[in-house]
């Protein structure tokens, strides 16, 4: 698969599973606009692995959450690469309590993160994409959504409504050449945590496949979805979970 000179936006790229598609990606060629909301080290140490397999990485610290400052990495996206054609939707954040307990600010904060902000880029970059024929997006859902999350209302209710969102977009604009897919992924750890402790033990018994998932089994996923084979892969919810929750 070679993406060389097409562009993607990661955003939630300095680690975890944003950072294992980004690193993907530059490895068949594509440009990368690596984004995170606080921790430009960690988006400086994936620039400079992309960079050293002989892609461009671009870096836009940014609160997506915040209307002004998605737009604005958009527009800086789109001034130093011209055009977008991949997008992926990864970041997002994941507050708990009660649904009774929850605030309005706290609720459309969740709702900004985790829907707003795929809003505001999937209509940056959607016109470029149409343009040439071609383009890709892939959104991020969760267990929650699928199962309805015990604490966590905001968080259920925004990533389902991903699920619409990209069934919208699949439909309207799928005939343009540009398929829009979302992952529902399962337990990815960040490398950062202990994962010997007897509640991941246990998560790993529980799993079909007898353990966690890691970054490369979500990016070998997106690597599939980015090809020409992939492409009539269009408006799908794809588990990425072990065997843990398999709905049809």
């Amino acid at each position: 698969m070679s993406l060389k000179g097409k562009t993607a936006l990661v955003t939630g790229s300095g680690r975890n599973i944003g950072r294992g598609i980004a690193l993907h990606l530059a490895a068949s060629g594509c440009n990368v606009v690596l984004n995170g909301s606080q921790d430009r080290e960690a988006c400086e140490d994936v620039a400079e692995k992309v960079r050293s397999v002989g892609a461009k990485a671009a870096i836009e610290i940014c609160d997506i959450g915040d209307r002004k400052a998605v737009l604005a990495m958009a527009a800086s996206a789109l001034d130093k690469f011209g055009t977008v054609d991949i997008l992926i939707n990864n970041a997002a954040i994941r507050p708990g309590g009660d649904f009774l307990e929850v605030s309005e600010d706290d609720w459309n904060r969740v709702m900004d993160v985790n829907l707003t902000a795929a809003f505001h880029l999937c209509r940056a970059f959607m016109p470029g994409m149409i343009e040439k024929g071609w383009g890709r997006i892939v959104n991020f859902t969760g267990m929650n959504a699928q199962m309805g999350g015990h604490s966590r209302p905001a968080v259920t209710v925004s990533k389902h409504a991903m699920w619409g969102l990209t069934k919208t977009l699949s439909r309207d604009y799928g005939p343009k050449g540009v398929t829009t897919n979302i992952i529902s992924p399962g337990t990815f750890p960040d490398v950062s945590v202990d994962t010997s402790t007897p509640d991941f033990e246990a998560l790993r018994q529980a799993n079909p496949s007898g353990r966690l998932g890691t970054p490369d089994d979500i990016a070998a996923v997106v690597d599939l979805l980015m090809t020409d084979e992939g492409g009539f892969i269009n408006g799908q919810m794809l588990q990425v979970n072990g065997g843990v929750v398999n709905q049809f």
